[in-house]
């Protein structure tokens, strides 16, 4: 035990990476940390309290809300707001950005934006889930309510990014812009422990993520790299494996730590993809990038795209370098195909 480090401590002996940050951003971390405790709480009760299913109404997006979703958004937004260094959120469960009212909030550097409940319908069949959040550094005069352009800035200017995953462990992983650092919930201590530092993505790899049942919705050049993926060939290793559990969370987590692909395309009934760029995109590309892979909409890097609404959507390619490399060679050859 006198090796392990908490994250508490490990985000402490960090802040000499940002000086700037005077202890706000670790304490930030740690009121997310925080709501990740209470909403792993909950998931592990699923099935024997009244937290599981939809709660009959519909998000933004049209999707409908599970109960988990209602919950972890609460717990996340009240954890943020009470640690004064948030300014406002932007979540995928909410309309609008949130500004909070409280005069140490409008003073604050900070604002986050977060799906606070990725994978959400598969709480009822017991399928791993996570958060998703992105920091950034507000734009708007301090002192003055958050405002919306500072929720719309592009991925290159995040501050942190990271998520959580609640599955057979429940793990927080996180990144600030130097490196990739991963921590597992101890729930005999109650805190989060590193478990793994400075987490890369093998350069290749051998997984390819999609949901196979919209193939003939794809674009052509991903229904060609899908074949090729498929295509015996001892040089390259291939035939690769199919894995797609359906929540980014935990697909993106698997393919960090082993090396593949996550391919989320546009389709006919989504010509703009369907994945948010400032609640998913955006952090995942952060910290895919961080960990040594590359995240792209297919033609540009993920993080450059200059967000234009809250809830935009973007076709998303994220993983090992040398597998999006070749996929981007399989759209060149076939743009704006069907």
């Amino acid at each position: 035990m006198s090796n392990l480090r908490t994250l508490g401590e490990f985000i402490v002996e960090k802040q000499n990476d940002f000086p700037a940050a005077s202890g706000e951003l670790s304490s930030l971390l740690s009121s997310i940390s925080l709501a990740a405790k209470l909403v792993n709480r909950e998931i592990n009760k699923a099935g024997l309290v009244d937290i599981t299913g939809a709660v009959g109404a519909e998000n933004i997006q049209g999707e409908a809300q599970q109960k988990l979703d209602v919950f972890a958004n609460d717990n996340f937004k009240a954890a943020l707001e009470a640690r004064d260094q948030v300014c406002g959120i932007a979540s995928e469960e909410e309309d609008q950005a949130v500004s909070f009212d409280k005069e140490q909030n409008q003073n604050a550097k900070y604002v986050v934006l977060m799906d606070p409940l990725d994978g959400s319908s598969n709480i009822d069949v017991n399928v791993s889930v996570g958060t998703i959040f992105s920091i950034y550094r507000r734009i708007s005069p301090i002192g003055s309510p958050a405002q919306e352009e500072d929720f719309l800035q592009p991925g290159t200017e995040q501050v942190a990014s990271g998520y959580v995953i609640y599955g057979s462990s429940t793990m927080l992983v996180y990144t600030t812009g130097a490196g990739v650092h991963g921590f597992t919930y101890d729930p005999s201590i109650g805190v989060f422990c590193l478990s793994h530092e400075n987490m890369t993505i093998p350069q290749d790899g051998f997984i390819y993520s999609i949901n196979e049942g919209n193939y003939a919705k794809f674009p052509l050049g991903v229904k060609k790299y899908i074949k090729y993926c498929q295509v015996e060939d001892t040089e390259t290793q291939r035939p690769y494996t199919s894995r797609y559990i359906g929540s980014l969370v935990s697909d993106f987590h698997r393919n960090l730590l082993m090396g593949g692909i996550f391919l989320y395309p546009s389709t006919r009934s989504y010509p703009k993809g369907k994945l948010r760029l400032l609640y998913e995109c955006n952090p995942i590309a952060f910290l895919m990038e961080q960990a040594g892979g590359k995240a792209t909409d297919g033609v540009q890097r993920i993080m450059e795209i200059k967000p234009t609404e809250l809830h935009q959507r973007v076709p998303f390619f994220t993983g090992s370098n040398s597998m999006i490399d070749t996929l981007h060679e399989f759209i060149k050859q076939n743009p704006d195909e069907y």
